[in-house]
């Protein structure tokens, strides 16, 4: 009788620890998101296979960018987005933290299909602007004398 109680108890401490689990990934599934969320600019990950702390790179450099444009001419609060510098940003800052060779498209409508390194291709969103940045592999030139 100790014996299926003891099997009983076991069954509810592995569910319950199951359930504490679902609960702390939907949590940090949550706080992604939040840590999304820009003060004007909501950010969307449309697809990626990149590392979340990268992730955040981007998204950082991004709203840094976008922050650091001065309202447009009469249209109140509107801002003129200048998508190659904000590409440009984003390929140096990549460049710089993770080696060369990235590649950014930023725009509000474009089409793509690219080859890329492993864990090195994010796709996003921040408002109607979309972000395509992604690394390839470059093998050095091997020159015979």
């Amino acid at each position: 009788m100790m014996d299926s109680a003891q099997e009983e108890l076991e069954r509810r401490s592995k569910f319950l620890s199951s359930l504490i689990q679902k609960k702390k990934a939907a949590d940090q599934e949550q706080k992604q998101v939040d840590n999304n969320k820009d003060d004007n600019n909501i950010i969307r990950v449309r697809a990626s296979d990149m590392a979340i702390g990268m992730q955040n790179n981007a998204f950082k450099c991004s709203t840094e960018y976008l922050h650091s444009i001065p309202p447009g001419n009469g249209n109140g609060n509107v801002k003129k987005i200048d998508s190659k510098r904000l590409a440009l940003a984003l390929k140096k800052k990549f460049d710089c933290l993770y080696g060369p060779a990235w590649h950014c498209i930023v725009g509000t409508s474009f089409g793509s299909y690219v080859t890329h390194s492993s864990g090195c291709f994010l796709y996003f969103s921040i408002d109607k602007v979309h972000v395509l940045l992604f690394k390839t592999t470059v093998d050095p030139i091997n020159i015979q004398h």
